[in-house]
């Protein structure tokens, strides 16, 4: 039985070799807000809210432009890990805690995260504001 309603298959990138490891990336309509400490650290109308499942189905991240975050991002050095879907993530701190990461060279399937910060959310307070701008 066909489920036309169903559109998984073209809106979702898979692990090409693991096709139950799949995510979704969908543009937010709203203004994403990051804060630390009560400090807006990043702002923009250009996020990216991507559901992933693994293991597990995880919660929602929201991806941020490199350019929309205004809080200094030092690197952990030597730090690294991989994701058969998305490629080799690189980490970041805020005065001198680690909250972000980001695929710099995400791998070819994936290429949606490039250029994109993610923040812990159990590090950061994370809101959505404004008006939906697509009803």
């Amino acid at each position: 039985m066909a489920y036309p309603e169903i559109t998984m298959a073209t809106t979702t990138i898979h692990n090409p070799k693991n096709p139950r490891h799949f995510m979704r990336a969908k543009p937010v309509t709203r203004t994403v807000r990051v804060m630390m400490g009560g400090q807006v650290i990043a702002e923009t109308n250009r996020a990216t809210r991507v559901t992933e499942l693994g293991k597990d189905m995880l919660d929602p991240i929201f991806y941020i432009p490199r350019d929309d975050v205004t809080a200094p991002l030092t690197p952990v050095e030597g730090k690294t890990t991989h994701c058969p879907l998305k490629g080799d993530a690189s980490y970041f701190t805020v005065e001198g805690q680690e909250i972000a990461w980001s695929y710099d060279a995400p791998l070819d399937f994936c290429d949606v995260l490039k250029g994109l910060i993610a923040f812990y959310p159990d590090r950061v307070t994370t809101i959505e504001v404004g008006e939906n701008d697509q009803g």
